[in-house]
């Protein structure tokens, strides 16, 4: 492929119009990063001068009315656009961290009697430091598997929660999400997933895989901004039964009694805790209005394409050096991110930030990661990215860059 038919595809890309409605401050710049976070929408800046000047400016606490119900409406927007979940399942709140402990550890509580939880051993660092320090504080057994795939095998009457996340952080390699939630419910276990690199980014159908419990952030494909509040999600049958173990004045029946005591709300409202952070809900809600505007199923056809060009042109221009393929090369059991793994990955990462204006990052031990957000980035990026990268590696250039390692992006 030359440089011409990546810009061919660009003219004749649907998705193509949906770029204008970011900031992009310079067009040089390949960014390769979207799965870290995203680029900033242009509705966002104006949705949140909005919040900050007519509402917090002009209206004060009156503005709480247009505000105390934000989380959940912006949850089943998600629900709706994003996750394949029927209103009233999905609420924003808190911190990715925060919702799977809280998810997680009443999971465990409603299950009492059972000794074992299941994970991946190579799933994201805050997913397992929670499910470890939940199955210290309760004396469980904790399974780690080297790949989803051996969940039938691990899973039995002594589990009480499987949780894996939907895309492996650094593979992209996508979990058989149905397959692991049908093996834990035969066993009577419930299911926690991750969805952070999956939102956004392909397909996803919550309630008719069957999961139970899901949550996720909202910075990285869904482009809400640094720090953005999260989600989560409880299934509908299981939301009356399962107790939040944290316990705030937002998840009280009635919330402004002001009561003695908790009396959980009804449905998902009871996974509120503390007084949601406002202006980040508003800007998911506009991250996630693009995603609405340009579809799922076109975002998910672009990211196939995308990914299958960079896995075209590493095997025809990087495999010859030194460069393999750390992600699967079925395109539909890989998410929008190609994983390379070289032995100097983490200096021609800074090579790549320094001196060639390309932004991926970098996943311990050597795998340049490369995120190919659908919404911003285009064909000829790819090409142009992929043409740096092997004009780097052929000149050597991590012998440049302190090989001290570090925070890379």
């Amino acid at each position: 492929m030359d440089r011409a038919a990546a810009e061919q595809l660009d003219a004749a890309d649907p998705l193509a119009r949906h770029r204008e409605s970011f900031v992009i401050d310079d067009d040089h710049l390949v960014y390769f990063d979207g799965n870290s976070l995203g680029r900033l929408p242009r509705r966002t800046e104006q949705r949140l001068a909005e919040v900050v000047r007519s509402q917090w400016g002009s209206r004060l606490i009156r503005s709480w009315s247009e505000w105390i119900d934000l989380p959940e409406r912006v949850g089943d927007r998600l629900g709706r656009v994003v996750l394949g979940a029927a209103p009233g399942q999905v609420v924003v709140a808190d911190s990715t961290t925060v919702n799977l402990y809280k998810l997680a550890a009443a999971a465990i509580a409603a299950r009492p009697g059972r000794s074992a939880v299941v994970c991946s051993a190579e799933d994201f660092p805050t997913d397992r430091y929670v499910l470890a320090g939940l199955a210290a504080q309760h004396g469980l057994d904790v399974r780690s598997l080297a790949a989803p795939e051996g969940v039938g095998r691990a899973v039995d009457r002594d589990v009480a929660l499987v949780m894996f996340s939907v895309v492996d952080y650094r593979s992209g390699e996508i979990a058989d999400v149905a397959s692991i939630a049908s093996a834990a419910a035969a066993a009577g276990a419930l299911t926690l997933f991750d969805l952070s690199h999956a939102a956004g980014s392909i397909e996803v159908d919550l309630d008719a895989w069957g999961v139970d419990l899901a949550a996720g952030c909202t910075y990285k494909y869904l482009n809400a901004g640094p720090g953005a509040p999260a989600w989560l999600y409880v299934r509908r049958g299981l939301q009356d039964s399962l107790m939040p173990p944290v316990w705030g004045w937002f998840g009280q029946r009635d919330q402004f009694a002001m009561g003695p005591d908790f009396e959980p709300a009804a449905g998902i409202r009871r996974w509120l805790s503390g007084t949601p952070p406002i202006s980040g809900v508003v800007a998911v809600d506009a991250g996630v209005s693009v995603v609405e505007e340009a579809g799922m199923r076109a975002i998910r056809a672009k990211g196939i394409a995308l990914t299958s060009m960079a896995v075209e042109l590493a095997d025809a221009w990087l495999a010859p050096l030194g460069f393999t393929i750390a992600s699967p090369r079925d395109a539909t059991r890989r998410g929008s991110q190609v994983a390379l793994r070289h032995v100097e990955a983490y200096r021609l990462c800074k090579a790549l930030i320094e001196e060639a204006d390309v932004v991926p990052d970098f996943r311990a031990p050597d795998v340049i990661r490369i995120g190919l957000s659908p919404l911003t980035t285009r064909y000829c990026d790819v090409w142009d990215g992929l043409a740096r990268l092997r004009g780097l590696a052929e000149e050597r250039a991590w012998e440049r860059h302190d090989p001290t390692p570090g925070a890379v992006t």
